[in-house]
C-alpha cells in the first residue's frame, strides 16, 4: 500500500518544524491538516509555514478559501484525498500534518460525513438560545444528548455545538454514531508531538508575542478593511476576535494578548481529547531529539 505520514499533537508543540525535516529526509510533500489555514490572508494568526519553509518544501490545501467562504469538513476530505493521491502518483511520501482532529481523523480514519441538510429553523432556534442563555447552554445539552460528541467539539465553536444539536433534532439519532468508517487502503504511520505541559504553554505564550511583533494587529485590520465581518466563522479562529476587540477599543493590546495566551492553552489541552496519550495507534515523539515518549 502507498505510504502515508500523518503528524498530529497541540498547537505549537512543533508540528512544523518536524514536518519540514521529515518531508526533506523522506522526499515528502505536506498536506496541510489545520482547519483555519485553508484561509487566504490569515497568516500570522494561524501561524502558518513561513514562505522560505513554503519554499522548500511542497506544500498543499494552504490559502484555498477566502475568509467568507464556506468550508467544509466533507470538501476537506475530498482535497485531501486529491492531493494525496497526487503526492503517490509522483512516487513521493504525503505527510498530514495538523492539529483539527476531525480533519486528521476524517482522513486516516475514512469518515462518511452525515448528509443531513441543514433546517434553518432549528438553526434560528438555536442561534437565539445563544443569544439568550449564551453557547455555554447549548454545550450542556449536547453533553447530555450526545456525549462522545461533546468530548471532541470546543464548547467555544458555536457553530459546530449547533450543527451537532440540529442533527441530532433532524434524525433523532446521535451525531456520534452517524459517522461510518471505511479506512482508507493506505499504509498510515502517525506520529504524535510530545511537550511537557508547561514548557509548551511556555512556547504558546512567545508565539502569540512573536505574532503581535510580526504584525499580527495589521493581518486583523487588514481583515477588517477588506470587509471582512468579525463575525464569520473563520474570524472564531483563535487571536482573530481578540485583536479585533482591541481595535475597536474595547481593550488593551496587552489584555488582549493575554486573553489570546489563556484561550490557546486551553484550545492546546483540548486537543488531546482528538489525540489521546494512549491511542496505540499514535507513536508520540520529542521533537527535539526524536527519542519515543512514554506517558503515565
Amino acid at each position: 500500500m502507498n505510504p502515508l505520514l500523518a503528524i498530529v499533537g497541540p498547537t505549537a508543540a512543533g508540528k512544523t518544524d518536524l514536518s519540514i525535516r521529515l518531508a526533506a529526509e523522506f522526499d515528502g510533500e505536506i498536506i496541510n491538516a489545520d482547519s483555519r489555514q485553508v484561509y487566504r490572508y490569515m497568516d500570522i494568526g494561524t501561524a502558518k509555514p513561513t514562505k522560505e519553509e513554503r519554499a522548500l518544501i511542497s506544500h498543499h490545501l494552504f490559502d484555498i478559501v477566502d475568509p467568507d467562504e464556506g468550508f467544509s469538513l466533507a470538501l476537506y476530505q475530498e482535497l485531501a484525498r486529491d492531493a494525496i493521491d497526487q503526492v503517490h502518483r509522483r512516487n513521493r511520501v504525503p505527510i498530514l500534518v495538523g492539529g483539527s482532529g476531525q480533519y486528521i481523523w476524517a482522513v486516516l480514519e475514512g469518515w462518511g460525513v452525515p448528509e443531513v441538510p441543514p433546517d434553518d429553523e432549528i438553526r434560528k432556534e438555536l442561534e437565539k438560545r445563544v443569544e439568550e442563555e449564551g453557547n455555554e447552554a447549548l454545550f450542556r445539552e449536547l453533553k447530555e444528548l450526545d456525549p462522545e460528541a461533546a468530548e471532541q467539539i470546543d464548547p467555544r465553536n458555536v457553530r459546530r455545538v449547533i450543527r451537532a444539536l440540529e442533527v441530532c433534532r433532524i434524525t433523532g439519532k446521535r451525531f456520534s454514531e452517524l459517522r461510518i468508517k471505511t479506512p482508507p487502503s493506505y499504509d498510515i504511520r502517525i506520529l504524535g508531538v510530545a511537550i511537557e505541559r508547561e514548557a509548551l504553554f511556555g512556547r504558546i505564550d512567545e508565539r502569540v508575542d512573536r505574532m503581535i511583533e510580526m504584525g499580527f494587529v495589521e493581518e486583523v485590520k487588514g481583515l477588517l478593511e477588506r470587509g471582512y465581518s468579525s463575525e464569520l466563522p473563520s474570524m472564531s479562529s483563535l487571536g482573530y476576535r481578540e485583536i479585533g476587540r482591541y481595535l475597536n477599543g474595547e481593550m488593551s493590546l496587552e489584555e488582549a494578548a493575554q486573553q489570546i495566551k489563556y484561550a490557546t492553552h486551553r484550545f492546546a489541552r483540548h486537543q488531546y481529547s482528538w489525540f489521546k496519550p494512549n491511542d496505540a495507534r499514535i507513536t508520540w515523539i520529542d521533537p527535539q531529539n526524536m527519542s519515543r515518549v512514554t506517558f503515565h
